[in-house]
């Protein structure tokens, strides 16, 4: 039984394959078109996942799609019509979009899917969340919270699993929204919505919590369980084109700061103050769902379960023993909750999981043979060392011993907005230089952005005060021992990967060899692309990045290639390409 889940239209458009409830493919529409957030049809998507699956559209069983368009347009009208004529500007942008596409999907997707005569399927937003966490975790029963911008009308959800079946007992429902609260912060301080609330995230152990006193008395009354009401005489986002208006810029006595301009003191206690409220909504939320349940499993989705510094500090409260975010929580991660929504509901929703859709995997991608890449290289005329797996591990441990920061391109692509080890940039964590050197030569980033440390699993309390695994780089916790400076925080915190041999033979084997060398079991993993480009997808991706940037090395299948070896001319060239900021 094939069924392809898809998610479009907003932000972050995707598709996945899912065979007899089990994953088989998975990708993120940007990492083909080179479009940051591609919100397109994901039609280059769905190629890979059928090419992968060797089946054509005639051969799938189902399709779903992540939401109710009906509903989400009924949201959208009784919002303008309530707020007119604020919303014209807004109506007049959006009408003609809805009106000749986003109305039609059932009639796009079987213009897209050539010869596909099934059924089409359309469950909640909020449930194809619930289900993208709770129906692959390794739970029987689990509580679970859905917390996102908006779906249809909802912003948040909780209740319980059990065998297949997802029961939501609460939900908030727009305009009330944590996401959107967050994305209004993410705009007034000057960074995109629906692509950098991690900047956001990240600048905020910068600043103090000085305005949060402010956020709670005047923006969001949130009650003992963690609902909430916001106070919308401060907010434009339900009417306009713009997240904040007047009122608030009044509140905070500071303009929405210019895109690009460097946060000051201001921008950075306005985003600790947002991070700190978002903390509190989340843990209020999560023990009043503890205290509701009794169970000691939680699956969180949703853009919001993105914020890794609250989900570490759901784990670090102790009320549920065990915590499940599958890497692409956001939107794209909807294809894959509708997908087993569907597969379950044919099956028979009280059929008993059995572990056979277990999400055991981040690595759901295209895949490119040595063969592949040796074209490619030799096309270019590059002079490249072919080694055998063991000497591609002691050659890249050595490198980065060396201080060479190395462009990391191995297997199957990654699934989800983190780079997990196949499509990573990866460098000495001991060098407090491979910090700057990272954000400001390589990445082409701003310098108070923090790296990531993976971490061999069986070291991880060793190192970090933590008492989890994290294989999906989803938590943040405090650094327990010194010597790791590239990739401590200025609060002394770290966004965690832990890695078995199990999960990732080969990028283990790397570390591990680190380890065995320096006593260091971790190393920073970066995304490997520039500011504002996906993650690199094909050997062509990770070449041009290679050269459009100062790293020193590519470890490309079982090649490797040497900066000083490259052509002045190419590596000029590749530098030309840019990407639109995020």
């Amino acid at each position: 039984m094939y069924i392809l889940g898809l998610s479009c239209f907003y932000h972050d458009s995707a598709a996945c394959l899912i065979k007899d409830g089990k994953v088989i493919a998975a990708a993120h529409e940007e990492r083909f078109t080179r479009i940051r957030h591609d919100e397109n049809f994901p039609e280059q998507t769905v190629k890979f996942c059928l090419d992968f699956a060797k089946i054509t559209p005639k051969d799938l069983t189902a399709v779903a799609f992540y939401d109710k368009p009906f509903l989400k347009f009924e949201r959208l009208l009784e919002t303008y019509l309530g707020t007119w004529p604020k919303g014209i500007l807004s109506w007049s942008k959006a009408m003609p979009v809805w009106l000749s596409k986003k109305l039609w999907i059932k009639s796009l997707i079987q213009d897209k899917l050539e010869g596909y005569e099934g059924e089409i399927y359309f469950p909640e937003h909020h449930l194809s969340h619930a289900a993208s966490a709770f129906l692959v975790s390794p739970f029987d029963k689990a509580a679970i919270l859905t917390i996102d911008g908006v779906g249809e009308w909802a912003t948040a959800a909780k209740g319980y699993g059990e065998g297949a079946k997802i029961t939501l007992t609460h939900q908030i429902n727009f305009p009330d929204s944590l996401g959107l609260l967050y994305s209004a912060f993410t705009y007034y301080t000057g960074f995109k919505v629906n692509s950098a609330e991690y900047k956001l995230m990240g600048l905020a152990p910068y600043g103090q919590p000085k305005y949060a006193k402010l956020i709670t008395d005047e923006l969001i009354d949130i009650k003992l369980d963690g609902s909430f009401k916001m106070n919308m005489k401060y907010f434009a986002y339900p009417y306009g084109l713009r997240m904040t208006n007047s009122a608030f810029h009044r509140l905070f006595g500071h303009n929405p700061t210019l895109s690009g301009q460097k946060p000051a003191d201001f921008e950075k206690n306005i985003a600790a103050s947002i991070q700190a409220v978002t903390d509190e909504i989340m843990l209020r939320l999560t023990r009043s769902l503890y205290r509701e349940t009794k169970l000691e499993n939680l699956c969180l989705a949703g853009g919001v379960a993105l914020n890794c510094v609250s989900n570490g500090k759901i784990l670090k409260d102790g009320k549920f023993k065990n915590l499940f975010i599958q890497p692409a929580a956001g939107d794209a991660g909807g294809a894959l909750g509708a997908a087993e929504i569907v597969y379950y509901a044919l099956k028979g929703l009280a059929l008993p999981r059995q572990g056979q859709a277990l999400f055991n995997t981040a690595f759901l991608g295209p895949e490119y043979s040595n063969a592949e890449i040796q074209q490619l290289l030799d096309e270019y005329k590059l002079k490249y060392k072919k080694l055998t797996r063991p000497q591609i591990v002691k050659t890249t441990a050595d490198l980065i011993e060396n201080q060479k920061v190395v462009g990391w391109f191995q297997g199957r692509m990654e699934w989800g907005p983190r780079a997990l080890g196949n499509r990573s940039i990866l460098a000495d964590a001991r060098n407090p230089e491979n910090q700057k050197r990272v954000n400001l030569a390589i990445k082409f980033r701003e310098s108070f952005r923090p790296f990531a440390p993976v971490v061999l699993e069986d070291k991880i309390s060793e190192w970090f005060d933590a008492t989890w695994t994290d294989p999906y780089m989803i938590t943040v916790c405090q650094v327990r021992k010194k010597g790791i400076p590239a990739v401590t925080h200025v609060d002394g915190s770290a966004r965690i990967q832990t890695v078995n041999r199990g999960q990732n033979q080969l990028y283990y084997d790397v570390i591990n060899e680190f380890y065995r060398r320096t006593g260091v079991p971790v190393l920073i993993n970066t995304s490997f692309n520039r500011r504002g480009e996906p993650i690199v997808c094909t050997p062509q991706n990770a070449l041009d990045c290679f050269l459009g940037t100062n790293m020193d090395n590519l470890a490309i299948g079982s090649f490797i290639l040497d900066k000083k070896d490259i052509p002045d001319k190419l590596i000029e060239k590749a530098g030309k390409q840019s990407f639109q900021p995020d």
